[in-house]
């Protein structure tokens, strides 16, 4: 008994059994590469795609013809959208012409009836679902439109009774009032009661007439009856107060016209509604009997679509279920041998996973384990290996860049800060010269002309004390009066005027470039012009004038804003570089530059600039002649237009004593132009100044 438990001791339990299968199933499995056992997997998927492909392929035929029957239905129900759609416009343009007939009312009415009939005669005709009822369609849109003729025809009526028959005797009346007016001597009158009454309820009938019209509203219809009777009323009882044959013939001129305007009243109201009883049944009706049989169709359409897509579901389904079941039985089996396939290679992956983790955890000196083995994973693991070296190695870099790094951000916060106060001074200095100039232009004839206005009001309260006083006015006191009313109005006149050129040059600061023309000119001919309207400033100074310009370059800009800155330019140098009468040269000349770009230069030889006169030219309100009405905006229109308008850029290079030169800059295409505002200050390639994105003033 002992010997037989011994012998059943020592047999293998199941569960060992199973686990030492497994284990040399495992073995059999990692005998195989890696790369072999994802390439058995890759073709299980291949053999599933496929077998889909196939079911797929079977069922999209199937599907295809559902869908288009749903397709086809869509389609036709489109075109009925679109009739539906256009015969409302249609509709909704004819009341519109009622209440505001025009031509363009007509046209447009014209196009939608093509676009109606288009649509009926090349969509719905040729539509295999849309023929049988677009014949149906059309005989009710036919009669749809031929109502709108009809309609014509009756507004036509209606304007002419309006024009004729109201407004052309109420023009009458209206005369025949000022008539009576005129012949009657003053207020206190017998007849100017009634005359005042009936001309009151004459200006109430019109307007009531006119709103009848256009809006036909019987209040307003019954209130223009109404003021027609008072009229009536009133005419005998002025004839019998008249006073004279010119009254009493216009009267009874009036009478008769007020009895013309009465049957055109009832004529136009007969018009109108006969109007709008064909607008009810001719237009209205069809249109929407035009809408029911459209509704019908769009019906039919939806239960085809419906029973279509009924047929696209039911197949949708039987492909569903097919795909579903061999879906299933494939991924039993990708899913088992994928089961085997991740056992064989997940106990070597996790010591790596655990090597990983160690160093992204920052444990870089713990040793990753089976960089032994000679096997893919085995390859993996000297890679992770050495990965953990150059983590070493990277981190060792890091701590040395950060420490850099932080040194840097340092001095970069510095330079900030100090380019961010530099900013915020300039600004803050620009505005204060802007409220300086603008304060100091404007102050001056406000300031007068306010003083000769309080002159003037004083002078005025005692001129008409003197008129109220018993003694009478003098005629010495009116003349002088009237003398220094006089000298006040021109003084006013002539400091306002002034104000106001100063404020229109203020608004000239910001170039509106919405109102600048833009079209191609030919440069030589544009400076031609300009500087013959300036020879005779030019000739009062004695200024030579030299003009170098290509005759053949074409400028596809804005000739205004050109003409603009050239005259600025010539203004500035007469004003500056030669003033007080001084002789001397200006030149103008041109040339291309590259393909895309031309340069203009403008020089003298007047007086020049100084480094601090030259430094301020283009700010806004800096001049060196201020006492002399000098603004300051001059140059700075010239850099406004050339910069942002032109999307050019300009040179300025100025010596004491030795001239001036301008150097501008700008493509030959404005469109290429591309300004964003901002101030910058750059270099050109010759070493001269040059600020691209900034307005400018003059010196």
């Amino acid at each position: 008994m002992n010997g037989i438990a011994d012998q059943h001791e020592t047999m293998p339990s199941p569960a060992s059994l199973a686990v030492r299968g497994h284990s040399r199933l495992l073995a059999l499995i990692r005998a195989v590469p890696i790369r072999w056992r994802i390439l058995s997997i890759a073709a299980l998927n291949s053999a599933v795609v496929a077998v889909l492909v196939a079911l797929i392929w079977n069922g999209a035929q199937v599907l295809g013809a559902a869908w288009h029957d749903v397709r086809q239905v869509r389609e036709s129900d489109k075109v009925l959208i679109t009739l539906e759609t256009e015969t409302g416009h249609l509709q909704s343009l004819i009341h519109r012409y009622i209440t505001q007939p025009s031509p363009d009312t007509i046209g447009e009415i014209s196009r939608w009836h093509d676009l109606v009939l288009g649509t009926l005669k090349t969509r719905a005709a040729t539509d295999p679902m849309l023929s049988g009822s677009a014949n149906r369609l059309q005989r009710v849109t036919e009669r749809f439109l031929g109502g709108f003729s009809r309609l014509r025809t009756v507004q036509a009526k209606i304007t002419k009774t309006y024009e004729d028959e109201v407004l052309t005797p109420a023009r009458d009346m209206a005369r025949l009032y000022s008539i009576i007016e005129g012949a009657t001597s003053h207020r206190d009158a017998p007849i100017w009661p009634q005359f005042a009454q009936s001309r009151e309820a004459f200006t109430a009938m019109l307007v009531a007439a006119n709103t009848y019209y256009l809006s036909l509203a019987t209040a307003s219809a019954e209130e223009a009856s109404r003021n027609t009777e008072t009229i009536q009323r009133t005419i005998p009882v002025m004839i019998d107060l008249a006073d004279n044959d010119l009254q009493r013939m216009a009267l009874q001129r009036l009478n008769e016209r007020t009895k013309a305007l009465s049957e055109g009243l009832a004529r136009l109201s007969a018009q109108l509604t006969s109007r709008t009883e064909l607008l009810r049944d001719a237009i209205d009706a069809n249109q929407a009997e035009a809408s029911t049989t459209i509704d019908e169709l769009s019906d039919k359409m939806r239960q085809r679509e419906q029973k279509a897509q009924e047929t696209f579901d039911r197949t949708l389904a039987e492909i569903s279920g097919k795909v579903l079941s061999v879906a299933v039985i494939f991924l039993s089996i990708i899913i088992t041998a994928g089961v085997l396939i991740a056992l064989s290679i997940r106990l070597p992956l996790q010591q790596i996973m655990t090597a990983m983790h160690a160093i992204t955890s920052g444990d870089l000196h713990r040793n990753v384990q089976g960089t032994a083995a000679r096997d893919e994973v085995g390859e993996m693991a000297r890679a992770v290996d050495v990965f953990r070296e150059n983590a070493i190695a990277k981190r060792k870099a890091e701590d040395e860049l950060r420490a850099s790094k932080e040194r840097a951000e340092n001095a970069l916060y510095k330079l900030n800060t100090a380019q961010q106060n530099l900013v915020d001074a300039e600004r803050l200095a620009a505005l204060g010269g802007l409220v300086a100039g603008v304060a100091h232009e404007v102050n001056n004839p406000i300031g007068i002309s306010l003083t000769v206005a309080s002159s003037l009001a004083r002078r005025t309260e005692a001129f008409e004390e003197a008129l109220r006083s018993t003694t009478g006015l003098r005629r010495s006191q009116l003349d002088e009066f009237v003398k220094t009313s006089r000298d006040a109005a021109q003084q006013l006149v002539g400091n306002l005027h002034r104000a106001g050129e100063l404020i229109q040059s203020f608004k000239q600061v910001a170039v509106d470039r919405s109102h600048a023309e833009r079209r191609a000119f030919n440069l030589r001919e544009a400076t031609d012009q300009i500087i013959a309207s300036l020879r005779p400033a030019l000739k009062k100074a004695s200024i030579t004038l030299s003009v170098d310009v290509p005759e053949n370059l074409v400028i596809d800009g804005y000739p205004g804003s050109y003409g603009q800155i050239l005259t600025n330019l010539f203004l500035n140098a007469v004003n500056h570089a030669f003033a007080g009468g001084r002789s001397g040269t200006i030149t103008v000349s041109a040339r291309p530059r590259g393909a895309d770009e031309a340069e203009i230069i403008f020089s003298d030889d007047g007086a020049g600039m100084t480094p601090d006169v030259r430094r301020q030219a283009f700010d806004p309100f800096f001049t060196t002649r201020r006492d002399e009405g000098g603004t300051g905006l001059g140059l700075h229109i010239v850099y406004n237009l050339v910069t942002q308008q032109l999307g050019g850029r300009i040179m300025l290079d100025s010596r004491p004593g030795q001239g001036t030169t301008f150097r501008i800059i700008m493509p030959k295409n404005a469109a290429k132009a591309a300004t964003d505002g901002q101030p910058t200050k750059n270099q050109d390639r010759d070493g001269t100044s040059a600020w691209p994105n900034r307005t400018m003033s003059s010196s």
